[in-house]
């Protein structure tokens, strides 16, 4: 049986992009992420004066930089199509968190600013996060998120309810792998306390009265670090006592425990469905402390699977500048992000986040019913595998690339290329080596591209012409020299 692949742990930039804070296929022969590769070599030497997403048109400078296949996913909204895995997930997690409090935002528009994305979140101007090699801008100042958190500011500024979570699509300029994709699905959570509705002083207590209300658990939870350390992991001593960043910690975890919780429960449920005799170890949890710009003190937490520690999601308490600036000083709570894609991965057991995007029906109808009976959600059944076609590519950096202004060579520049060319027909690209010459100092890469169609066994000649268009790209673009 095929094994979804290990969710491992990654550095974090925003919310966590793995398993924590991900095109298109067609159900025909050709995906419509291959099909409009035609399209973006118009763009690439006659970049378009405006791009229009969901109905409304945005003017485009020298910033931009995002692909027909990105920009064509944002009609897609899979996180709201019924039967859906992504959807489905999202649906596991929203019964954690009541409607009566928390407030579900499923529809804001994945076209921000710079400032919603970043700034309001305190992101410094030299975070990598902001580069054109990680994120995609239609302009220097509008860009499709990164993250759910570019909506934070103004639901708190909204103040409709006690907590909210939003669910959407976020984009990113990644690695191409089973588990990477450029468009992926986030949850992002929260919940507010108001300091004006009680006492003074009286806030802590209050919250404290709210965590004996939820549900509690038998499930073994690591928490070895202090919940405040003043270096790693410091209190915000001009705005929160230690007594209150204790209790909104204990809210938090509590309430994330038990989604995770559900979550898990109901994959091991699905696995013994798929399997009478499967058996697996007791669900055990972790927090570790962790870094965010919008969130302190923050945590991350890490549950035992499979046979390792996988990172599920990352918290924190909400930065008070936010709500500040949000025009609610006297609010406080914390938040929380979780990557929809991954985590709906390991429940379904789904080996290639590509499937994701199929409208094959062999894929679809497996989840059929699902929304509306989760006690019948069942793992994923592989259909037909064809077979790779790697193949390698080698050549010399120049030490700039012409595309950009002629900044240095960017991995990520590399695999958008490449997702140019192939869309879904590629399965996951790796450097194989990467060599310096010791006397001219010139630097040498080699990757192998792994050819490989979800929906039919690729020619020779396919992929060979498809090869040949990423190394002629590669020349025009990146500025290398062929090996």
């Amino acid at each position: 049986m095929i094994q979804a692949p290990k969710l491992a742990s990654q550095p974090l930039r925003c919310w966590a992009h793995s398993a924590s804070w991900s095109t298109i296929i067609r159900h025909q022969r050709t995906s419509i992420l291959a099909s409009r590769t035609r399209t973006w070599r118009a763009y690439s030497s006659a970049q378009p004066r405006t791009i229009e997403v969901n109905g409304k048109t945005y003017p485009t400078d020298q910033w931009f930089n995002a692909p027909p296949n990105v920009v064509a996913a944002a009609s897609r909204k899979l996180h709201l199509q019924k039967d859906h895995p992504v959807y489905i997930t999202r649906q596991i997690i929203e019964s954690q968190f009541p409607n009566s409090t928390y407030k579900y935002h499923n529809t804001f528009d994945p076209v921000v600013s710079t400032h919603q994305n970043f700034d309001s979140l305190g992101f410094p101007v030299d975070h990598p996060g902001r580069a054109r090699s990680d994120t995609y801008y239609f302009n220097k100042d509008t860009l499709l998120r990164t993250h759910t958190s570019a909506h934070q500011a103004e639901t708190f500024k909204a103040d409709q309810s006690d907590g909210y979570l939003i669910s959407a699509d976020v984009y990113r300029r990644d690695a191409i792998d089973k588990s990477h994709y450029p468009v992926f699905h986030q949850m992002e959570g929260a919940r507010i306390w108001d300091r004006t509705q009680y006492p003074e002083g009286a806030v802590a207590d209050a919250i404290w009265a709210d965590v004996e209300k939820l549900p509690k658990h038998n499930v073994p939870v690591e928490d070895p670090n202090p919940g405040i350390h003043p270096e790693r992991n410091p209190l915000q001593e001009a705005h929160h006592t230690a007594a209150e960043a204790e209790a909104i910690a204990a809210h938090l975890k509590r309430s994330i425990e038990l989604m995770v919780i559900e979550i898990f429960s109901r994959a091991k449920a699905a696995a013994r469905k798929a399997d009478p005799d499967h058996t697996d170890e007791p669900l055990r949890m972790r927090w570790v402390e962790a870094y965010f710009p919008f969130t302190s003190p923050s945590w991350e937490l890490e549950v035992y699977y499979d046979g390792d520690w996988l990172e599920v999601l990352g918290s924190g308490v909400v930065k008070q500048d936010i709500f500040i600036d949000a025009g609610k000083p006297d609010k406080l709570g914390w938040a929380f992000g979780i990557g929809l894609d991954r985590i709906a991965m390991l429940l379904f057991q789904i080996p290639d986040i590509r499937l994701f995007w199929s409208r094959d029906e062999r894929f679809l109808s497996q989840f059929r019913g699902v929304s509306d009976d989760l006690a019948s959600l069942r793992r994923f059944v592989s259909f037909s595998k064809y077979p790779a076609c790697p193949k390698d590519v080698s050549f010399w950096l120049s030490g700039v690339s012409p595309a950009g202004g002629g900044h240095p060579f960017h991995e990520n520049d590399f695999m958008e290329l490449v997702r140019d060319v192939a869309g879904d027909r590629v399965e996951d690209v790796r450097v194989v080596d990467d060599f310096t010459h010791p006397k001219t100092g010139r630097r040498s890469m080699c990757y192998r591209v792994n050819y490989r169609s979800l929906e039919r066994t690729l020619t020779n000649e396919e992929t060979n012409a498809l090869h040949s268009e990423v190394k002629k790209r590669l020349v025009e673009k990146l500025g290398v020299e062929i090996r």
